[in-house]
């Protein structure tokens, strides 16, 4: 990343969204801090995706004559990732100055503070600058836990957490008010997304390879001479790894990629037919694991009437979220990419990618199902063309006729069954 333009991602209200900030520099004598923007927005983009996509496609914003700005547009979108030094949750807020004030919570609280002053000065935000001069906590937080230690300290903290109590709101609202999320070229998102598939792949390929680096150069006689010598600890014959929270409940977090934006909800099987969190063939979607977590402990799935809420375990999943303790993480298998689906069918069998096909005819399928509507395995049935192409491509058998071209009508089909899925996504 050009070390004088940082990606950062703000815990908004409207969710966790990423974008570009510029820390101080001088040019012309004269000193200069900026955020991504045009005007009086701040831009902010659901991923990094739309971020790279934006960089690449549009020319024209606040950043555009900083120095280093011709180095941010050739970045690869890897590098548009924020790392966690630099993300900022405003959002939490309450619940950080709710904890004791150990070094951590002030480190903490003060990049999230220094965040906000950046962008009430760069973007003159009078109330968010009022609130932050009402308490000189604010402006201690850079000294660590000292300020806040003694009889004196104790007040200045208390004093603090009152002022987030009573006010904070005042600053997300005004902040959230000039965030806005600008339109972005889909074809460049998409190739975003592939760009970070790929990379996301070769870090896996690299940490696999650490892992197995440990049994390079080591004698196959000198293994079955430790197998044979070493004694068993107790109780850890045939032992397996404990299943985590989710696998236990039966319960699983999903996450759905369509057209560069990143959906998070959760999905569990009883007696083998899938039930989501949602209402009336709704499905609630999230822009990020912490908005759905947010939106689980402000018990809104219940009072919703979503399905998912009467499955018996989820009242483990609600009292881990209203105790912050609810970690959302998506395994691999339960990712579905749906972005370039479509342009891969319209090049043939041999552009797909099987296993990104499965998983999202395994999603469609199952949304389908529980919203009790047929037209899903109405369209993938033999006799369709779309059918008969998915199927040559996921139980491929040499004996059968491949599908001929043009494939103009199996993406056409391909292209409906997406459009009908993503309507059934209730976005929050």
């Amino acid at each position: 990343m050009a070390s004088d333009i940082v990606p950062i991602e703000l815990g908004l209200p409207q969710g966790d969204l990423v974008t570009l900030w510029a820390p101080r520099w001088r040019e012309d004598g004269e000193e200069w801090e900026a955020f991504l923007g045009d005007e009086d927005d701040l831009y902010g983009f659901e991923n990094p995706a739309q971020l790279a996509a934006f960089v690449r496609t549009v020319p024209s914003h606040d950043l555009a004559d900083h120095p280093a700005w011709h180095v941010v547009a050739g970045l690869a979108a890897s590098e548009l990732v924020p790392d966690d030094d630099h993300s900022y949750d405003l959002v939490g807020v309450p619940e950080l100055v709710a904890e004791n004030p150990d070094s951590w919570t002030i480190s903490e609280l003060d990049e999230i503070v220094g965040m906000v002053r950046s962008i009430a000065e760069v973007c003159e935000l009078e109330k968010t600058e009022e609130v932050l001069g009402s308490t000189q906590g604010f402006r201690l937080l850079h000294q660590g836990t000292l300020p806040f230690t003694g009889k004196d300290g104790q007040r200045v903290w208390e004093e603090l957490c009152e002022v987030v109590a009573e006010r904070w709101d005042e600053v997300l609202d005004e902040i959230d008010e000039i965030v806005s999320v600008p339109g972005v070229d889909a074809a460049a998102v998409a190739k975003a997304d592939e760009e970070l598939a790929a990379y996301s792949a070769e870090v896996n390929d690299d940490e696999d390879e650490e892992d197995e680096a440990g049994l390079v150069g080591v004698d196959s006689d000198d293994i079955d001479s430790e197998e044979e010598t070493a004694t068993p600890a107790l109780g850890s014959e045939d032992e397996e790894e404990e299943p985590g929270f989710w696998a236990e409940i039966g319960i699983d977090p999903i996450k759905i990629i369509a057209d560069g934006t990143e959906y998070y909800t959760l999905r569990c099987y009883l007696d083998d037919k899938p039930i989501f969190l949602g209402s009336e063939g709704r499905i609630d979607v999230f822009g990020s694991p912490r908005a759905l977590v947010r939106h689980i402990a402000g018990g809104e799935a219940a009072e919703s009437g979503s399905a998912l809420t009467e499955v018996a375990t989820w009242s483990e999943v609600a009292t881990k979220a209203t105790a912050g303790e609810l970690e959302v993480e998506v395994d691999e298998e339960n990712t579905y990419v749906l972005t370039g689906i479509a342009e891969d069918i319209a090049e043939g069998p041999d552009a797909i990618d099987p296993n990104q096909l499965d998983l999202a005819v395994e999603l469609f399928g199952d949304a389908a199902q529980w919203a009790g509507d047929d037209s899903v395995d109405e369209a993938l049935a033999p006799a369709e063309s779309l059918g008969w192409f998915i199927s040559f491509v996921l139980r491929p058998d040499p004996t059968r006729l491949a599908p001929s071209e043009p494939y103009t009508d199996e993406e056409a089909a391909w292209r409906e069954l997406a459009q009908n899925f993503e309507e059934r996504l209730r976005t929050h």
